[in-house]
């Protein structure tokens, strides 16, 4: 029964070690070139949040005279990590296998963290306008605490407005990687190349799909299960789709897209509208429009116009 088992054993990982069966998905990683790590991510989120929202995340104490002390222990250690995961993700995608990755990026990645660390209050303002949008558009909501530390559109706002400041920066993969931790942890998707304006809100959040070019303005809110997606994806002379174009919908200032709205493509949804639920956009939307299912025999209507 053991030479039995030896056999089964050894016979799989040759198929394991056949170079052709991992092509594909294997990073030759090289030694002493550092690879991006989740838990440190973690740490950094954390920190992050310690120093976004001082007094509700970590043991922050904001007696008097204290709060400086606390905020430079965690911004020494956020840029010791920062620069250190950034540097992970320019080595990562670094293709020159002949350079000294971590000599000619390491000079690049500190400068990046310090920029990242110096634009933490410009991201803290817009974080404020997204609380306060929440709180006051949803009657569930009995304080800013409660929407700070409970709801999944706060953790995940967060998390994009990091990433996207990253993104602004240049440095690959870590961004996408933040997302990506609130994604996992509350359902909702935004990618870090997308641009968002102040004083946005999720509601619930479950299912919810932001694209890579989606511009979203000011004062919008949406709801659960909604898309802003793309509707194909054009295809270069080899058959593969065609990168960066901008494929995301336009949603306007002051707009509300209420659950399970599905808007396709580059189109634009006109400032003051509301989309109702479960309808399904693929054209422009005039200002002040009520897009509405109806009943068998209805018709849509656009700024009191048929479409």
């Amino acid at each position: 029964m053991v030479k039995e088992i030896d056999i089964r054993i050894n016979k799989t990982v040759e198929k394991l070690a056949d170079p052709e069966t991992y092509n594909v998905v294997c990073h030759e990683h090289r030694l002493g070139e550092p690879l991006p790590s989740i838990v440190k991510l973690n740490r950094i989120i954390g920190l992050i949040r310690e120093i976004l929202f001082p007094g509700y995340f970590g043991n922050t104490s904001l007696r008097p005279g204290t709060t400086n002390h606390y905020m430079g222990v965690y911004v020494d250690e956020l840029y010791e990590l920062l620069s250190e995961e950034i540097l992970s993700g320019m080595c990562f995608e670094c293709t020159d296998e002949k350079a000294d990755k971590v000599k000619r990026h390491n000079k690049k990645a500190k400068q990046a963290a310090i920029d990242f660390i110096e634009y933490l209050p410009q991201i803290r303002r817009m974080l404020v306008t997204d609380v306060n949008a929440t709180y006051l558009g949803d009657p569930a909501a009995r304080n800013i605490g409660e929407v700070i530390y409970c709801y999944p559109a706060i953790r995940a706002i967060s998390n994009y407005r990091v990433a996207h400041r990253l993104h602004e920066l240049e440095v690959p993969l870590i961004p996408r990687f933040i997302t990506e931790m609130a994604h996992s942890e509350t359902g909702i998707d935004i990618h870090p190349r997308s641009q968002i304006g102040k004083s946005f809100t999720i509601d619930h959040g479950t299912g919810v799909v932001i694209g890579s070019t989606c511009i979203i303005g000011k004062n919008v809110k949406i709801y659960q299960g909604v898309t802003l997606g793309a509707r194909s994806f054009p295809l270069d002379e080899d058959g593969n789709p065609i990168k960066g174009i901008l494929r995301h919908p336009v949603v306007k200032d002051n707009v509300i897209i209420y659950a399970g709205a599905t808007i396709l493509g580059r189109v634009t949804i006109g400032e003051n509208s509301i989309i109702g639920g479960n309808v399904w956009i693929t054209r422009d939307i005039l200002p002040d429009s009520r897009i509405v299912q109806t009943r068998p025999n209805e018709r849509f209507f656009n700024n009191g116009a048929g479409i």
